[in-house]
């Protein structure tokens, strides 16, 4: 069983940058991507950046297309989040996820909630004005 674990949240103002980690450990061959998604204070979760394994293939938010990167460190054995220019509207709890896309799926589905099943206990990223 594939187990999450984030780290790198915090504090920062805007303009500011941080990054974020998820440590997997565990192996679950039908597992074919990761992804960061956030929830905000009273909104749903949602989407923010995938990597397909293979390929490397990325897909980001309209939100964070531009200022954030999603990599994989096999090396690791971890998926970053780097987060640059951040804004207020970033501020947000931000969960690591393993999921199985099917085959031929696009940026849509691969920010849709329902293809992951393997979720980390979430980081705090908070950015002041």
């Amino acid at each position: 069983q594939v187990q999450l674990v984030e780290s790198g949240g915090g504090s920062v103002q805007a303009g500011g940058s941080l990054r974020l980690s998820c440590a997997a450990s565990g192996y679950n061959y039908m597992t074919n991507c990761m992804a960061w998604f956030r929830q905000a204070p009273g909104k749903e979760r949602e989407g923010v950046a995938v990597v397909v394994f293979v390929g490397d293939t990325t897909y980001y938010a309209d939100s964070v297309n531009g200022r954030f990167t999603i990599a994989q460190d096999r090396a690791r054995n971890t998926v970053d989040l780097q987060m640059t220019s951040l804004k207020p509207e970033d501020t947000a709890m931000y969960y690591c996820a393993a999921g199985t896309l099917p085959h031929g799926s696009g940026r849509y589905e691969a920010l849709e909630l329902e293809y992951y099943n393997i979720w980390g206990q979430g980081t705090q990223v908070t950015v002041s004005p």
